[in-house]
């Protein structure tokens, strides 16, 4: 049965105008980016199905170009579109943040980072620059590493925060495994940066480590 014989309050975009977007489910989602479904499916029905072959709304839109590609229903016009969309998300996130007189909401933060960081395959340290308002000044990706490690040098996050004034600074990295859990290498790299950046008087105020789900805050933990 097409969508258009669905009773109105179950079509997902009827859905969303009403209820607003966080009563769809991942595959109603999916269905109005994707807009249409193929043969013998509807976009919800293929929306299901593409969730199910990738494993997961995030794995969907982190795939490289060439997976996305070859899945059934998608192409080349819908990767850009996707992008595209990733890409204003990401920029919205940091316009609101730059435009705060100060970084006074968490969640906001960590939605940015969050943003920024999923959907690499291997491990990316970051850096979000303040000044002694807490205002931000820059945002970084400082270090790359392997699926399950990148290595950080405290040298140089101590020259970059002096190149740009920041009084104070936000760490974050990714886990490509999903687990956000802090590892003993997190908490140790965290202690010898803030030991270093204390001798030039700049402060670090959180780390924070990006996975599946909600992102994990060290200062949170009690170990920054």
């Amino acid at each position: 049965m097409p969508i258009t014989d669905w009773p109105i309050d179950e079509r997902p975009r009827e859905k969303l105008l009403q209820r607003g977007a966080h009563s769809l489910s991942d595959a109603e989602l999916l269905a109005i980016f994707l807009r249409t479904g193929v043969s013998g499916q509807t976009a919800v029905d293929l929306a299901r199905s593409l969730l199910g072959e990738f494993g997961g709304l995030r794995q969907l839109l982190g795939s490289n170009q060439q997976q996305f590609c070859q899945a059934r229903g998608l192409g080349q016009a819908k990767f850009a579109q996707l992008q595209a969309v990733l890409e204003m998300s990401r920029r919205y996130l940091q316009q609101q943040l730059s435009e705060s007189d100060s970084l006074t909401n968490p969640q906001q933060t960590r939605s940015y980072l969050q943003a920024k960081l999923r959907h690499y395959p291997y491990e990316v340290f970051s850096c979000l620059f303040l000044d002694n308002r807490h205002r931000i000044i820059r945002y970084e990706e400082l270090f790359r590493g392997t699926i399950d490690g990148a290595t950080v040098h405290p040298r140089e996050v101590v020259k970059r925060a002096l190149e740009h004034n920041a009084a104070a600074l936000i760490f974050a990295h990714n886990h490509p495994s999903g687990v956000a859990e802090p590892s003993r290498a997190d908490r140790q790299i965290t202690t010898r940066l803030k030991e270093a950046l204390a001798l030039v008087d700049i402060r670090v105020l959180d780390h924070i480590v990006i996975g599946e789900g909600e992102p994990v805050s060290l200062a949170e933990r009690g170990m920054v």
